[in-house]
This record gives C-alpha cells, structure tokens and sequence, in this order.
C-alpha cells in the first residue's frame, strides 16, 4: 500500500489565523496544507449573497488602522467603503450626533448640541483614553504586569459617569466587544479605542469575506494547497510525525500542524481549556425607504431594547443592496445561556419594535432576510489582558488565533504570524 505523502505542515483551519500562518510558512519554503471544514475560506468572516443583497456572518467592520492589516493586507485591492467615523445616539427627545469634527466638520455644530458633552465627561475620556492614545505599550505593559481593571471600574476611577458613557461608550461598545455587563479588560478596550481614533473602519466592496480571500490566493501563490470541505477530527502525534484525521477522507500525515480552528472548537483538537466567548446575533432587513440619510452606526441611549448597534448598510456600502433597495443591520447580544445550548435571545418582535424606536420610523414592513446566532463571535477579553499565549503545545503541535491573542482581525493576522514563526525556529514560544 503505498505511504501517505508526509508534508511540512498541516494548518486546521482557514481562517485569518490559518491562513495568515500557511503564508509566512510559504515565504520560508514549506510544504503547507490547509484544511477547512467549512465550504469556503474565512472562518467568521464570512459573506453571503441572499435575494441579491450581500449578508456578512454577523456584522462585521475592517479598521485599516491595525498593523497588521497596514502590513499584510492589499487594503486598495478591497476597495474598502468607510462607515461615517461617528455614531447616532437615540434619546428621549429624538435621535443626537456625535461625530469627530476633524473628518465630519459640517456636523460640528450638530455634535456640540446633542447634549452628550459635558466638560465632567469629555475630562473623564481624556483621562481614561489618553495613554492609549499617545503610549500604547505602556497600556500593554501595564497589563503584562497585572495592572488591568475591567473597563467599568476604570471609567469610574476616570470619572466617566455621565451621559457620555451611559448613552453613548456602553451602547456603542457592548455590541464591539459583545459584553453588557462591561467586565472585559479596560486595556483592551482602550486599545480597540486608539484604532478607532486612528482609522476609519469600514468594509469591502465584496463584503468581508473578501479579506480572507485575498489571504488565500495569496498563500496559494506561495505553494499553499487550501482544501475545504474537509473537517479535521483528531491528531496523533507519531515518532515520524503528525497523523491528521478527516471526516469521510484519508488522514493526512505532517511533520507538524497548527490548530488555527475557532475557540469553540480548539479544545477538541489541542490540550487547552475551552475558551470563553461571548455571542452576537444580528438580523438583516430590506427595505425600499431607508430609515435614515446616515450611514452612521446607530445605538439607543434609553436602552429600551435589546438592540446594541443598527445600521443602513447600503450607505455606507452601496453593493450591500440591489438598486433601489437599502439593507439594514440590527445587532444584540446573545445571553450566556445561549453558549450551554439554551436558547433565550430577543425575538423578532422586540427587535423590530426596538429598531423603529431607535430610528423613529416603522420598521414593522421591513422584509427579514435572515437571522445571524453567533454564539462565539469572540473570545472573552478578561482581566488581565493577555496579548501572547504559548504557540507549542507539544512537540509537534501549535495553535493560534485571536484566543490565543487579542480578540481582532489584528490579533488573529498577528497569532498566525507569530506561531508560525516560531514553528520554522523551532521555538517553544
């Protein structure tokens, strides 16, 4: 029987992680496999074409700001279309603007008057963002060392108690870091508040799925072989190597793999605890009368609802939609429960209800084009922040992605990097 060909490596997983470490592997010369269960590349990112409008896996943004998508990304090859660098805030006397001034000037005027920017507040954000915005790695170092707090105690040290933060920070950022309760670590929400203030988020013309395409085409010219379809179901490390298993096909035999699979599933293939994550779910509508002019975010500064973000997509990117329609994104949280199999989130009456609240239209005639349950759309943040965990888990064996460092686009690019790195060095770390 003839032997099954031995490669460099076996990435699990085509992901941003995956793929990301398949080409710093192609660029030293190995023989790389990728194998992906799902039928396409990407991981979470994800883009679907349904009725004609262009659905995200959940509602996603790219900030072109982060590093590694400065350094490894074809950002122009994307034709990314930014959203409106500000956020609507819906209060009880109608919806407010709070919009930086320096990219958005003709909203000024509206910005000063929303009622959001009391002098208490705007020193308390200075305070609170400021190293982040002009010391970065102090911010990290600090956490490295156990100087971390979870962000709703830091605001309180700050004096960030008013309007600023109750209408506008903890609505805005609970659906950026999918938590309520604002438990995650205040050094990393400082953080993701720098790339903010530097970039301008927004998404491809082709959706975001496009991202992860161009990662895997990129890596294929290097020598990479990417099969999907192909759902990995155990390892076994051997004196000659790694035997990898495959739902309905032939193992597959490598010297070493990177496990580069989702939170909700490395456990099932390395020795790690199971990571903490926190849900999402979005739901998208068409309709034929936007809501708003805005491509601005929008968040409910009542919190009425269970709504933390909504969106006209099609203004912001126009190819979300066919001509004449307009594609709109309502974003919630998924409660904890949801992660132990129970499912309780918010049903389409209340969000339907919330979202016309929100925008004061009705939303009531909006056609659902379908539901997004993200249970894991990102690993859990905790005090402290973590920003580098162990890349060898065994002789043989690595494993990256944003669970093994920050929850981003940014950390998923840089753990594949970095593991692969120091899988060609040979290093433990």
């Amino acid at each position: 029987m003839a032997r099954t060909p031995q490669h460099d490596v076996v990435v699990v997983g085509a992901g941003l992680a995956g793929l990301r470490a398949a080409i710093t592997l192609g660029h030293a010369g190995r023989d790389v496999v990728v194998l992906e269960a799902a039928d396409t590349v990407g991981g979470r990112q994800r883009t679907d074409a349904v009725d004609g409008f262009l659905l995200d896996r959940g509602f996603q943004v790219l900030n072109p700001a982060y590093p590694a998508v400065r350094r490894w990304v074809d950002i122009q090859a994307l034709r990314l279309k930014p959203f409106p660098v500000g956020v609507q805030v819906r209060r009880e006397r109608g919806l407010a603007t709070l919009a930086d001034p320096g990219r958005h000037p003709s909203i000024l005027a509206a910005t000063l008057r929303s009622g959001l920017l009391a002098p208490r507040d705007v020193a308390g954000l200075v305070r609170w963002a400021a190293t982040a915005l002009s010391a970065p790695r102090r911010v990290i170092r600090q956490a490295a060392a156990g100087r971390d707090l979870p962000v709703h105690e830091a605001w309180d040290r700050a004096g960030l108690t008013g309007p600023l933060r109750t209408a506008v920070l903890e609505p805005f950022l609970s659906g950026v870091i999918a938590d309520g309760s604002f438990e995650t670590s205040d050094a990393f929400v400082r953080l993701l508040i720098r790339m903010f203030a530097l970039g301008r988020p927004g998404l491809p013309e082709r959706g975001i799925q496009a991202l992860p395409e161009q990662l895997a085409a990129y890596a294929r010219t290097l020598g990479a072989e990417i099969a999907v379809q192909r759902r990995v179901t155990a390892l076994r490390e051997t004196a000659a190597g790694v035997e990898v298993a495959v739902a309905g096909a032939d193992p597959v035999s490598a010297d070493a793999v990177i496990v580069a699979v989702g939170p909700e599933a490395a456990s099932g293939l390395a020795p790690i605890p199971v990571p903490r994550t926190r849900g999402l779910q979005t739901w998208w509508f068409a309709t034929d009368a936007a809501p708003s002019a805005s491509g601005m975010i929008a968040v409910d500064g009542t919190r009425a609802g269970p709504v933390v973000n909504t969106a006209v997509m099609s203004h912001a990117v126009p190819s979300y939609a066919p001509k004449g329609m307009h594609l709109v994104q309502a974003t919630c949280l998924l409660p904890p429960a949801t992660h132990r199999g129970s499912f309780d989130s918010p049903t389409e009456a209340q969000v339907r209800r919330h979202a016309s609240q929100i925008w004061g239209t009705d939303a009531t005639d909006w056609r659902l084009l379908r539901r997004d349950d993200i249970p894991h759309a990102l690993p859990a943040q905790s005090v402290p922040l973590r920003t580098v965990t162990r890349a060898r888990l065994s002789e043989r064996v690595y494993i990256a992605g944003d669970h093994r460092d920050t929850a981003s686009i940014q950390g998923a690019l840089v753990s594949g990097d970095r593991v692969a790195r120091a899988l060609i060095a040979g290093a433990p770390s």
